[in-house]
Parts: structure tokens; C-alpha cells; sequence
């Protein structure tokens, strides 16, 4: 099989399906694992090292690391969709891993807050890489039936290892200190990721197979347009309506999500808890968000996207709330509003990807995903901007209502834009 300008031929012997293609699914689960392991070395301490390591007083200062991050890997969505044109998944893949391997050693012993900054620019390049090609390829190997399902195992192993790993950086903070202990074990999470990925095999047979198969009168109303980056980029971001509805929404889910990566940390130590309370509150949110996927993803695919997308940002909003409700007490206000956080985006996360992989064809769905990915991701950014201006204006309480307020509303817009079906 050979691939050259983004132009692959189906394969004898290639066949669509997870039961069919188990083993390689499998695998992928497994690396997605090790790419959500190493963002979560950051989610408990890295804001505590910023104030408490480095001494920094400025919130919107002390999120920069998440700005740094959300916008590298937004933009790293972006391009990874327009270069699986150029080049095969797998060695995207690869080249996500090589650039990740500075990131543990810069996060554990970097000398200043430019080192951390570094760290999330390669990061965000990391991340961008094996998460994008990682969904992509599973989404290939199963087939247009099981795109719910498939996505929510990725995301789920991935956000399962965020919360493990951001409770056992908790454990480690508070037993060994913030650094180096916590963050040295990412190492350990670069080395599996790259040598796993080498087992990997190509699905450019399998996107050649669904495409064979994609009857035009299928297709959504795009086959008579451009399938060039620019005219995907603009069908996905606002011309297509249930397209433009999943975009709102995961930018928004992920201004929330980089909102509190940044605030809630401070928020509960500011209110007496510790390092491992908080990094109990920080891994419940992710462990949640990585398990619920799982049961979600099967659901997407039986009663439809919208309305788990919908009920999932109204949830999200709500575990918002829970934490300003009852903040006099903090170990429950934190927990309680991970969990409505946690099960909130389990919801929307499948449900959005494989709702942007209904609305496109195959020749340009990663593409498409890319762009989805893009908007999603660049919420982190937004979240920590909004997060750092509002956090030293107002106060991080007012900070945590603003973003309540935005999830609210981001849920009717998708009760509103986003259709079930191509051509509604």
C-alpha cells in the first residue's frame, strides 16, 4: 500500500470494525494512555509551582503555562489534519513522541518560569500530535457505525491517565515536594508512548476501504465543494451549521476545563486544603471525565449526539456552581463539583467528534477534526486568559461564575445549531 499526496488505494484483506481490527485498536488505547499521562503531571502542581516555587503574584502570569500549552496544541490540531495529506498517521504519530521527551526533565528541573513555559510549547506540540493521530487512526479502524464507541475509549484511556497520574502527582507533592519527584516520572510515560508507537501500523488502507464504500448520495452536502484545508476550515468553523454548533461547544467545554486547570488549585488552597486534597480533587474531574466516556460513546451511538452534548454542558455548568455553593466547605464543594465536571464532559467529548465525523466525508474528515480540534483546544488558552484577567480584577470566586455562566450558554447554542443528521 502505498500513500503519496494524500491518495491511498483500498487493500485486499483490510477490513473495517473494532472486533476486526481489535488488536491494532487496542494498542492505540494503550498509547493514548501514555499521551494523557504525561499532560497530567501538570494538573495539580505546575500553579502551585509557579506561586510557591517561583514566587509569582500575578494570576494571569501564573496561568501562562495553559495559554502556552492550549495555544500550541490548537494550532498543532490544525496542521496535524492538513499533514496526514502529506504524510501517514503513523509517522505523525512518532514525531509527536520525539518532541514530547524534553517535557518531563524541563517540567522537574527547569530553573525559571520560562522553562516551564518551554515545557508546555512542546507539550502542546506532543499533545497535538499523538491525540490527534491517535483518534484519527481508531476512528479509520472501526468504520462509520462504531465512531461513538471508538472515540469514547480513546478519550476515556486518555483522561483516565490524566486523573491517575494527576493523584499520584498529588501523593508525590506531598510526600516528596513539588518538584522534581512529581513531574520525573513523565520519563517513564515518553519512553512507553514512543516505543508502543512503533508497533503501530498505518489506516490509510482502512480510510481508502470507507471511502470505496461512501455511496455520493450519502455524502454530506459537501461533495460538490472544495476539499482543500481552506474550504474545510471554513465548513467546519461556520458555514455548516451542526459544524459550527460542535465547535462552540468544545471551545467552550475546554475554556471551562482550562479555567479551573488554573484556578482551582489556588481556589481550595486559598480555603485550607492541601496539596493531596487538591490533587484528589484534580484527578476525580479527569478519572470521571475518562470513565464516563466509555458508556457514553456506546449512547451517542444509539440515541444521537445532541442530546448528550447538551445535557453535558448544562451538567458542566452546574458542578461550576456546586463549587461556589458550598466553598465553606471546600474538600466537598471541590469533590462534588469534579464529579458534575467529570460526568458533564464524559457526555460531550465523544459525542462532539463523532457528531463532526457524521458531518463530513472520509477524504476530508481529518480535516475536519483537525479544525473541531483547533477550536477546541484553543479554549484552554481562552480559559486561562479569561481566567487570569478576571482571577485579578474580580477575584477567582467571580472567575468560577463567568465560566458557569458561559457553559450555560454555550449548552442552548447546541440545542439550537447542531442537527443529528448530514443536510438538516
Amino acid at each position: 500500500m502505498e500513500q503519496r499526496a494524500g491518495t491511498v488505494l483500498p487493500t485486499p484483506g483490510v477490513r473495517l470494525g473494532l472486533r476486526e481490527n481489535w488488536a491494532q485498536f487496542t494498542l492505540l488505547v494503550i498509547v493514548t494512555a501514555s499521551v494523557g499521562a504525561l499532560v497530567g503531571l501538570e494538573r495539580t502542581t505546575v500553579p502551585l509551582i509557579g506561586t510557591d516555587l517561583f514566587g509569582l503574584t500575578s494570576n494571569l502570569v501564573v496561568f501562562s503555562f495553559i495559554v502556552a500549552f492550549g495555544l500550541t496544541k490548537a494550532l498543532t490540531n490544525l496542521a496535524a489534519g492538513a499533514l496526514t495529506a502529506r504524510f501517514r498517521r503513523r509517522q505523525l504519530l512518532l514525531t509527536g513522541w520525539l518532541v514530547g521527551v524534553p517535557v518531563p526533565f524541563a517540567l522537574a528541573w527547569g530553573p525559571s518560569w520560562w522553562w516551564i513555559l518551554a515545557a508546555n510549547v512542546l507539550l502542546g506540540v506532543n499533545q497535538g500530535m499523538t491525540w490527534s493521530m491517535t483518534v484519527n487512526m481508531k476512528i479509520d479502524l472501526v468504520g462509520p457505525t462504531r465512531r461513538g464507541l471508538a472515540t469514547g475509549l480513546n478519550e476515556a484511556a486518555g483522561y483516565i491517565a490524566v486523573g491517575t497520574t494527576a493523584l499520584l502527582t498529588g501523593y508525590l507533592a506531598a510526600s516528596h515536594g513539588l518538584r522534581p519527584a512529581p513531574e520525573a516520572i513523565g520519563i517513564l510515560f515518553v519512553a512507553a508512548g514512543f516505543g508502543l508507537s512503533l508497533l503501530v501500523r498505518d489506516t490509510g488502507a482502512h480510510v481508502a476501504l470507507e471511502l470505496s464504500r461512501t455511496p455520493p448520495a450519502e455524502a454530506p452536502k459537501e461533495r460538490d465543494q472544495s476539499f482543500t484545508f481552506t474550504a474545510v476550515f471554513a465548513r467546519t468553523s461556520w458555514r455548516n451549521r451542526s459544524l459550527r454548533g460542535a465547535s462552540q461547544a468544545g471551545f467552550v467545554n475546554n475554556l471551562n476545563d482550562g479555567l479551573t486547570w488554573g484556578v482551582f488549585p489556588l481556589l481550595f488552597a486559598d480555603h485550607g486544603l492541601g496539596i493531596a486534597a487538591i490533587g484528589l480533587i484534580k484527578g476525580l474531574y479527569p478519572l470521571l471525565w475518562g470513565i464516563g466516556q466509555i458508556p457514553a460513546g456506546h449512547l451517542a451511538d444509539r440515541i444521537g449526539r445532541k442530546p448528550l452534548i447538551v445535557t453535558g454542558m448544562l451538567v458542566q455548568a452546574g458542578g461550576l456552581l456546586a463549587a461556589l455553593v458550598i466553598l465553606d466547605r471546600p474538600l466537598l464543594a471541590g469533590v462534588l463539583s469534579a464529579v458534575a465536571l467529570g460526568l458533564g464532559t464524559a457526555m460531550v467529548y465523544p459525542a462532539l467528534i463523532a457528531s463532526v465525523s457524521d458531518h463530513t466525508q472520509p477524504a476530508s474528515r481529518a480535516n475536519a477534526l483537525g479544525t473541531y480540534r483547533f477550536w477546541r483546544d484553543l479554549g484552554y488558552a481562552a480559559g486561562a486568559l479569561l481566567a487570569g484577567v478576571l482571577a485579578d480584577a474580580l477575584g477567582l470566586q467571580t472567575t468560577v461564575l463567568a465560566a458557569a455562566v458561559l457553559t450555560a450558554l454555550s449548552g442552548l447554542l447546541a440545542a439550537r445549531w447542531i442537527t443529528e443528521r448530514p443536510g438538516q
